[in-house]
C-alpha cells in the first residue's frame, strides 16, 4: 500500500492511514517502498503459514467457504502455473480489504504488505517467465464495427446500425468475438443491408421514389393532455433560435426534387392523430450525398400563446378565448433556413383539449426522388411561401460522380460507349478498370495486401452481373459481395507456417493496424495506418505515440465514447430506463438526452485532453447546460448548449458518482436502489464483482407494521440473514453514501418521512459520510481503480473476455502508466503494446481448427 497525500479537494484520510503515515515518517521511513521493503525476504513457506493461520478457519475441507479449502493448495502453485484463478482472487480480497472479514483477526500492516508483495511478484514473475497472450476466437465484426467500416470503405456517411440486429455482450461488451455468433437470418440481413448501400454508394439507387421518416422523440401526454412541445433548441443542428422540432440525417441517393413534410401536434388528448391539415410539406432540389433535414418553430423571447390555469377533470376542459396567432415554422437543411411557412398557434376541433402547449413538430418525412429529369425546380405543395435563406438551386451540382462515395469507388471508367448497356462479355478495358477497382477496395476491406486469389472471385461475380446490368450497376453487385465476403466480415489472422505448435508468435504488421483500427476507432485501418504497416514501422514506439495520438484527435475516436463508455458506463441503456413519470415528471426527453450528453462529453475530454483517469473518481467540473444545471441547483448556466462548469463544494457533485446518468441508471423506476449503486461501483470502478445472489433470495421489505421503511432500515433487515450479509457488507456502505440523490439524479434531503443519513461504513472498519466521503474512499483505491479501468479498456481492446492469467499484464500496464500519473494515453499505449495485443499462440494439434473463414 502506498501512502501519499492526495492533491484533490475532495480527497481525505481515515485515521488510520494518517496514523500509519505519521509513524512511518516518524520513523524516517519512505512510504513509497513500504510495501516493497517489507516484502523482501519473505518466503513462499512463511506466506503460506500466514494463509493457513487466517484462513483455515473459514477455509477448509469441511466448511468449504467459497469454495476452496487451504488444504488444496501450496506454496509452490504459482511457479507451476497452478490454480491460478484462486491465487489471482486471493490477492484482489486481500488487497480489497475484504479478508480477513471484520470479525475476524486482521493482518498487520507488515504482515499485509509482505503478503501482497509477495503474491504480485511471484504471479508476475510466472507470467513473465511463461508469457500466454490469450485464447483467440475467430471475431465477426459487430454492427457498430461494420456500419463503420462501410462508412470508411465507401465514403458513405449513412448510418445503418439500426437496420441489423443487436448483438449479444460478453464480458460486458458486444465485440466480445465469443458471443458474436452467425445464423442464416444474419447473413441474409447483412445480404440486404450490403446491397443498399452498395447502390447508394454507387449512385444505382433512386430510380423510383422512397420515404424516409424520422419521429421526433417526445414525452407522453399526461392527464388526458396532448404531447408537450419543448421550448428549446432540441440540436445542434437547428438555428440558434429554434425551438422545439427535430431533425435526423438524409441521404439522397440522387440529385433531384424531395418533398420535406412535417406532422405538427394538434393539440388534442390523442396525439397519434396523423391528419393532412397538421401535415406541412416543401419540395426543394438536393444534391446527392448527405444531408441533416429538421423543421422547428422559432424561439420567442416573449411567448404569445395564452395558457389556461383552470382544469376540470379529464371530461371537460376549458376553450381558449382568444383566436390562434401565426407561427413560423421553418424548413431547415444542412443547418440553414430554406423555407418558413406560417401556421396557427393552435387547431380546434371536437376532440380539442387544451391551449396550454405550444405547437411542435412530431413527425419529419421525405420523400423522393420525385423528378431526376428537371431537378432545378422548387415548390411549396400546400400554400404560398415566405422564403428566408433559400439555396440557390443554381448552385447545385448535380453530377453523381461528383459524390464523395463515386469518386472513391470510380478510380477509373471504361472508355466504351457500351458500357451502359448490358453484355454478354465485356471487353477488356471493362475488366481493366472493374480489377483496379476492385484489388483497391479489397485491399482496404480485407486490411491487408490481396492477391489474384482474393480478386478473382470478386471480377467473376462483376462479369455476371455485367451480363444482366450495365457497368456501374455491375459494380455496385461486385461490392454488396465484397461487403458479405468473409474476410471483411471477420478479422482473420493467419498463423505463420514457420510457427511451432503451441508456440507464441507476433502478429504481423497488417494485422496488428487492423487491431489498433477496430480498438479506438471500431473501424478500419486508415491509408496512414496502412502505409506505416507496410512499412514495417508502426510499432516504433515512438511513431506509435503519434499514430494513438493522431487517432484519438480524429473525430472517428467518438467511437470509444459510443462503444467502450457507452458499455462500460451502462449509458447505452439509458434510453430503455423509464423512471416513473408520476413521481418524477421532470425527468423529460430532453433531460434524458442532456444527463447522457454530460457523461458523453465528460468522457470525450478526459481522452481528447489526455487526463488522468483519477478525473472519473472525483473531477471537480462537468458539462452542463441551462436543463441539467436547474436539475442539479447550480445556478448561473444559461441556455440550452453545453459547457464545462467548475463545481462549487456547496453542489456534492463531482466525478462519475455525481452525475445523474449513474444515478438514474443504478436506480429503480420509482425509488432508488443503494444495492444496485453499490453493485455498480464495485463491478465498473473497482472489478471486485460479488457473486451472484442466491436463487431463493428473498426482496426487499419496505413497509413494517405499516410505516415506510428507509433505504437503510429495509437493508439492515436484509442483512439479519447471514447469507445475504456477505454480499451486502460489500455494496450497501457505496450505495447508502449515495441515498441524497433520488432516483432521477437530484438532491434531496427526506425520505419516507426520514431525514436521509448518508454515514457509512466500509468492511475493514473505514469510516465515511456522502458522496464526498465516498469520493476519499475510492481516492485511497485509486491504484485499484487504474487497475478496474485498465481491466476493462484491455477487455474492449482485445474482443475477448480476460482471465487470470490476463491479470500479470493489467499490473504491467499499471507501472507503464504510473510514471505518466495514469493519463488516458498512457494507458492505451500500454495496452497496445502488451503482449496479448501483439501476440497469438499457434495450435496446439496440426489439425486444430485455424479459424479461418473461407471464400467460396
Amino acid at each position: 500500500m502506498i501512502l501519499t497525500t492526495s492533491p484533490n479537494r475532495f480527497a481525505q484520510r481515515s485515521p488510520v492511514a494518517v496514523f500509519i503515515l505519521f509513524w512511518l515518517l516518524l520513523l524516517g521511513i519512505n512510504p513509497q517502498t513500504f510495501s516493497e521493503t517489507v516484502g523482501e525476504g519473505f518466503t513462499p513457506e512463511q506466506a503460506y503459514g500466514l494463509i493457513y493461520e487466517r484462513c483455515e478457519g473459514c477455509h477448509n475441507d469441511y466448511i468449504f467457504d467459497g469454495n476452496w479449502s487451504v488444504e488444496d493448495v501450496d506454496a509452490s502453485d504459482i511457479s507451476h502455473g497452478k490454480n491460478q484463478k484462486l491465487w489471482e482472487g486471493m490477492l484482489k480480497a486481500i488487497s480489497m480489504g475484504d479478508m480477513p472479514p471484520a470479525k475476524k483477526k486482521q493482518l498487520t500492516p507488515e504482515q499485509k504488505a509482505s503478503l501482497l508483495h509477495w503474491l504480485e511478484t511471484s504471479l508476475d514473475s510466472y507470467s513473465e517467465q511463461n508469457p500466454n497472450p490469450g485464447r483467440a476466437t475467430l471475431r465477426r465484426l459487430n454492427r457498430s464495427e461494420y456500419a463503420n467500416s462501410v462508412r470508411d470503405l465507401l465514403a458513405l456517411d449513412v448510418d445503418v446500425t439500426d437496420s441489423l440486429p443487436g448483438d449479444d455482450s460478453g464480458y460486458g461488451f458486444d465485440n466480445n468475438a465469443d458471443v458474436l455468433g452467425v445464423s442464416t437470418t444474419l447473413l441474409e440481413r447483412y445480404l440486404s443491408v450490403a446491397g443498399k448501400l452498395s447502390k447508394l454508394a454507387t449512385g444505382v439507387a433512386g430510380s423510383t421514389a422512397s420515404k424516409k421518416s424520422y419521429l421526433v422523440p417526445k414525452d407522453g401526454p399526461l392527464q388526458n393532455s396532448g404531447v408537450p412541445a419543448f421550448d428549446l433548441r432540441m440540436t445542434n443542428d437547428l438555428p440558434l433560435d429554434s425551438r422545439g422540432g427535430g431533425s435526423f440525417d438524409f441521404y439522397a441517393p440522387k440529385t433531384g426534387l424531395y418533398e420535406v413534410a412535417g406532422f405538427i401536434n394538434a393539440n388534442t388528448n390523442n396525439e397519434v392523430d396523423r391528419l393532412e391539415i397538421h401535415r406541412h410539406s416543401y419540395t426543394l432540389t438536393l444534391p446527392a450525398g448527405s444531408h441533416n433535414i429538421g423543421l422547428s418553430f422559432r424561439k420567442s423571447l416573449a411567448l404569445s400563446e395564452y395558457v389556461p390555469t383552470v382544469r376540470e377533470g379529464t371530461d371537460y376542459v376549458v376553450l381558449p378565448e382568444s383566436e390562434p396567432t401565426e407561427l413560423d415554422l421553418d424548413f431547415i437543411i444542412n443547418g440553414s433556413r430554406v423555407y418558413t411557412k406560417k401556421v396557427p398557434s393552435y387547431h380546434m376541433s371536437s376532440r380539442f383539449s387544451q391551449a396550454a402547449f405550444l405547437r411542435d413538430v412530431l413527425e419529419i418525412e421525405v420523400i423522393g426522388p420525385l423528378d431526376t429529369n428537371n431537378p432545378s425546380q422548387h415548390t411549396d405543395s400546400t400554400s404560398q411561401a415566405t422564403q428566408t435563406d433559400a439555396i440557390d438551386t443554381n448552385t447545385i451540382q448535380t453530377d453523381i460522380d461528383k459524390t464523395p462515395s463515386f469518386a472513391k469507388i470510380f478510380v477509373c471508367l471504361p472508355d466504351s460507349a457500351d458500357s451502359a448497356v448490358p453484355t454478354r462479355q465485356s471487353s477488356k478495358a471493362e475488366l481493366d478498370c472493374a480489377t483496379r477497382i476492385i484489388a483497391k477496395l479489397s485491399a482496404e476491406a480485407y486490411r491487408r495486401p490481396t492477391n489474384s486469389t482474393d480478386i478473382l472471385p470478386l471480377l467473376q461475380v462483376f462479369k455476371q452481373a455485367r451480363t444482366d446490368l450495365d457497368f456501374t450497376a455491375s459494380i455496385a453487385t461486385t461490392i454488396q459481395a465484397l461487403l458479405v465476403a468473409p474476410s471483411f466480415l471477420y478479422l482473420q489472422e493467419t498463423t505463420p507456417n514457420t510457427a511451432t505448435a503451441g508456440s507464441i508468435y507476433k502478429i504481423n504488421e497488417y494485422e496488428f493496424a487492423a487491431r489498433l483500427a477496430l480498438f479506438l476507432w471500431s473501424s478500419l485501418p486508415d491509408q496512414e495506418l496502412t502505409n506505416l504497416a507496410k512499412q514495417g514501422k508502426l510499432r516504433e514506439p515512438s511513431i506509435l505515440r503519434q499514430q494513438i495520438k493522431r487517432m484519438l484527435e480524429s473525430e472517428k475516436a467518438q467511437a470509444l465514447t459510443d462503444n467502450f463508455a457507452g458499455q462500460w458506463l451502462y449509458l447505452r441503456n439509458l434510453p430503455h430506463h423509464f423512471p416513473d413519470v408520476f413521481e418524477f415528471p421532470q425527468f423529460t426527453i430532453p433531460l434524458r438526452h442532456a444527463i447522457k450528453r454530460e457523461t458523453e462529453l465528460f468522457f470525450t475530454r478526459i481522452l481528447k485532453d489526455d487526463l488522468a483517469i483519477f478525473d472519473f473518481l472525483n473531477a471537480d467540473y462537468s458539462y452542463l447546460n441551462e436543463q441539467l444545471a436547474n436539475h442539479y441547483g447550480i445556478e448561473g448556466v444559461k441556455g440550452s448548449t453545453f459547457r464545462k462548469v467548475t463545481l462549487g463544494k456547496h453542489t456534492n457533485r463531482g466525478g462519475l458518482l455525481g452525475q445523474a446518468s449513474i444515478l438514474t441508471l443504478t436506480s429503480n423506476p420509482s425509488h432508488t436502489s443503494p444495492v444496485k449503486r453499490g453493485k455498480w461501483i464495485l463491478d465498473n470502478l473497482l472489478a471486485a464483482s460479488p457473486p451472484p445472489p442466491p436463487p431463493d433470495v428473498p426482496s426487499l421489505i419496505a413497509e413494517h407494521d405499516g410505516l415506510a421503511l428507509s433505504a437503510r432500515e429495509q437493508l439492515a433487515r436484509h442483512r439479519a440473514d447471514p447469507v445475504c450479509a456477505a454480499c451486502h457488507v460489500r455494496m450497501d456502505p457505496l450505495g447508502l453514501a449515495l441515498e441524497k440523490y433520488d432516483a432521477v439524479g437530484a438532491q434531496r434531503t427526506m425520505y419516507a418521512g426520514q431525514k436521509i443519513d448518508v454515514t457509512a461504513q466500509m468492511p475493514d472498519g473505514t469510516h465515511f459520510e456522502g458522496l464526498n466521503g465516498l469520493h476519499s474512499v475510492l481516492w485511497d483505491r485509486r491504484e485499484r481503480f487504474a487497475q478496474a479501468f485498465i481491466d476493462r479498456l484491455l477487455n474492449y481492446a482485445l474482443g475477448r473476455g480476460l482471465e487470470p492469467s490476463d491479470q500479470p499484464t493489467i499490473r504491467s500496464i499499471a507501472r507503464q502508466a504510473s510514471p505518466e500519473n495514469y493519463r488516458i494515453h498512457s494507458i492505451i499505449e500500454a495496452v497496445v503494446s502488451s503482449t496479448p495485443f501483439n501476440f497469438k499462440k499457434a495450435p496446439k494439434a496440426s489439425n486444430e481448427n485455424q479459424q479461418i473463414a473461407q471464400t467460396r
